[in-house]
Parts: C-alpha cells; structure tokens; sequence
C-alpha cells in the first residue's frame, strides 16, 4: 500500500492463478470465499464451506508466492474463541491479512437482494475476537459491512467507525454504488478503505483513477478471472464435443511452453538431471 495507491488486489482461485497474477505485475492478491466454494467445491457462496477447507486454498497459493493473500473469512465461522482461531489458523497457513463481515451466519453474496446483519455490537465483539487471536502484528485485520445495502449509507459509515474504534485495521464498503458515497467513508472513517469492484453486481466498475480521487486505498477485483476461465473452458469444452478435435480453438489455449516457463519446469528438471547424473549435452 506504501507503493502503490490505490492498490489493486487481484482475486487468484488456486495457486497457478497466483502465480499468473504475480508474472502480471500486482502486488496482492485475494482469495475470495466464494471462489472456494465455486471452483474448490463446486458450491454457491452461502456459508457452506469451513475454517479448514480454506486454509488448505491459503497455504497452497502461500506456498506459490510470496505475495500478500487477503482471504475472505466470511463471518468467521462461530463464536469469540471460533473467530479468535480463525485469525490463527489463516497466520498459520501463510495469509496476510482477513475480512470478517457483518452478516448473519447463514450468509447471502454480498450484491444478492435478502441479506440480514448481526447488530452493529456483535460485530464489534467479532472484531475483538480476531484482534485476540491476532498472533503477528503485521496480519491485517479487516472490517467488511454489509449495512449499505441493508440499512442505508449513514448506518454503514456509522458501523464502520465503530469496527476501526474495536481494532479493525481497514474497512470493506460493499455494494457502494457511487462514488460519492466512497468519499463519505474514506472522509470521515480513518484507516484505509477498500472498494469491491465486482463484475455484474450493484457497484459500477470504478477506475483506479476515479477510486483513488476520492481517498480509497484498495480496490479489490474477487473472481475476474475466475469468470474469464470459466467462459473459456466452456467454450473448448463445446468445441472438443461439437467438431471431435481441439483444432478451432487451439490458439485459445496457453501454449506448452507458456506453462512451462511459468512453473520454472526446465529448471525443476535440470536439477533432477544434475541428481541423478543424466548427460544434458551441455
């Protein structure tokens, strides 16, 4: 965030996209709750998926890169000493930082109609309870509140100054839907405020630029190539059943050597062959 503002946090589903996102220049990347349950289980985003299902996602993209993860802890997955685990266990697995929401636990998508909060005083108690369980100093503690969308703009920035006065390190806006309305939260809420720019939901899609000029200091993009990936795959699935053959839609595809220069494989095999003693005409 020193280095660049606002900064972009790019949503990677598994540990391959990690490293995709990092050859790509951003600096922080983001594992969404949803794209566990979608592509780690094959499930909607409503709460279905646990603690460990995903800190197994955490550590393998934390094994790939060092880049800062920022993972999605939904609601934190039960009570004081629940969430004061959760925070825990993320540290263990490699994440940098967590959001914690102020839903109810049987949890809606954040820009789906019908969601329902805890009282503003149940999240405070949530956020104490990360804090408690806080093991590194440098782990990011966020704030996301749903409250725009439920209660209205002034409750939203009102639950968010008392999430920052419970040690809540940042605040999520989600579902803003104008700019202006960011500049209310970044003016009168002092710590860093992120802005979900997610495709085909209730906030527009923000430039950098625009969120940058009025005072956000994150701007998140959870599942973009996510929907990317899944429209491709679909569309070499049906040509692979329709013609019987990859053909017309090869140049589609990552090449051999595309992947391969992104794992580091020909390095990964010159040091078996030096191992195992293997001529490599050199």
């Amino acid at each position: 965030m020193e280095t660049e503002r606002p900064l972009q946090v790019v949503g990677t589903i598994n540990a391959y996209s990690a490293l995709l996102a990092e050859r790509t220049g951003f600096r922080a990347i983001y594992l969404s709750g949803a794209g566990v349950a979608n592509a780690s289980f094959g499930l909607p985003d409503l709460g279905m998926t646990s603690l460990n299902d995903v800190c197994e996602d955490v550590r393998r993209i934390s094994s790939a890169t060092d880049l800062p993860l920022l993972v999605d802890a939904d609601t934190g997955w039960g009570g004081a000493f629940n969430i004061a685990k959760t925070c825990a266990d993320l540290i263990k697995s490699g994440a940098g930082g967590m959001h914690l929401e102020d839903q109810v636990a049987a949890k809606r998508c954040g820009h789906r109609p019908g969601k329902a909060l805890v009282p503003a005083e149940e999240m405070v108690d949530r956020i104490k309870s990360a804090v408690d369980g806080r093991t590194d100093p440098n782990f990011v503690i966020m704030a996301r509140t749903d409250a725009h969308a439920v209660e209205g703009q002034q409750a939203a920035v009102d639950r968010a100054a008392a999430y920052v006065e419970a040690g809540a390190d940042m605040i999520f806006a989600e579902a803003l839907k104008t700019l202006d309305e960011y500049k209310q939260f970044t003016t009168i809420v002092r710590v860093p405020v992120l802005a979900n720019i997610t495709e085909f939901g209730q906030t527009p899609l923000f430039t950098v630029a625009e969120l940058g000029s009025v005072g956000v200091k994150l701007v998140l993009y959870p599942l973009s190539a996510f929907r990317a990936m899944s429209r491709a795959a679909l569309t070499v699935y049906g040509a692979i059943r329709k013609d019987g053959t990859q053909k017309a839609v090869i140049d589609q595809m990552q090449t051999r050597a595309e992947l391969y220069d992104v794992l580091g494989y020909h390095e990964y095999e010159q040091t078996l062959d030096k191992l195992f003693g293997k001529n490599t005409g050199a």
